[in-house]
Formats: C-alpha cells, sequence, structure tokens
C-alpha cells in the first residue's frame, strides 16, 4: 500500500523595516495584495469568499480561514491549498514576515493538471522572489 507522502511546506522569511500595522496593511487589504502579488478581491473578513486573479492560470477561488490582527491571516486557495501570513513585531521598525504555503501532496494535481511536486518547484521560486524582492520594495518605498 503505497503511503500518502505529504511534500513540505513552503515558507519565506524576510524581516521588513516597517512597523508592523504598515506591513498588516500591505498583506491583509485588496489594494496591498496587489501591489505586491496579485489582483484580488479580498476583504479581512473571517469565512469571506474571494478570487485571485492569477493571470494565465485564470481566477482562483480563496476563502479566509484566520484572522489575528495584525499578527496572522490565513486563507484557503483553490481545491488543495492553504496560505497564511504571520508577522511579528521585532521592534518599532522592524517586522518579521513568513509565508506559509501549504497544501502540498505528491499525488495531486492542481486544477490545471499539473503535478502538485512540479507546481511547488515553480512556486517556490516565485514566492522568492515576491516575498525577498517585491514585499519589501512595496512597503519600504
Amino acid at each position: 500500500m503505497h503511503k500518502n507522502e505529504n511534500v513540505t511546506e513552503i515558507r519565506k522569511t524576510i524581516v521588513l523595516n516597517a512597523p508592523i500595522e504598515k506591513a498588516w496593511k500591505a498583506v491583509s487589504t485588496s489594494e496591498g495584495i496587489a501591489a505586491w502579488w496579485m489582483p484580488n478581491t479580498f476583504e479581512p473578513v473571517l469565512g469571506h469568499e474571494f478570487i485571485l486573479h492569477a493571470g494565465p492560470f485564470g481566477d482562483s477561488p480563496c476563502t479566509v480561514t484566520e484572522l489575528d490582527p495584525p499578527h496572522r491571516l490565513g486563507f484557503d486557495w483553490g481545491k488543495d491549498w492553504h496560505l497564511a501570513f504571520e508577522l511579528k513585531k521585532l521592534e518599532e521598525n522592524k517586522t518579521e514576515f513568513t509565508l506559509i504555503h501549504s497544501g502540498w501532496d505528491a499525488e495531486k494535481v492542481t486544477e490545471f493538471g499539473q503535478p502538485h511536486s512540479v507546481v511547488r518547484g515553480i512556486m517556490d521560486g516565485g514566492w522568492e522572489s515576491i516575498i525577498k524582492e517585491k514585499l519589501p520594495t512595496y512597503i519600504e518605498a
């Protein structure tokens, strides 16, 4: 019997030169998320269903599942994934931000028919530049 293997979550952590309130606004508002990631109909309301406009991949349905301002926000993305943003105040103008992208499964394919293991590799690289370049550039501008 083949054991169902979960592919490890993607984790990206960065220290932002911004107060936690400013960082929170960037990751918990529709305009903020659109500025560093992708257009969306997000609202910071538990249970809110929204859409991520993922360009060539079409629209992904999402649901807000966790909301603990200004420390944690989580939502289900598409049929399998969960995304969480964690913020931790280090000092007045420094905030640690962690992105956790979970829900990977070696035996599953995405809505677009690609194996999770393949997509995870692509996403891991994508998140690397989004979290380490786009997000800080937007927040610290």
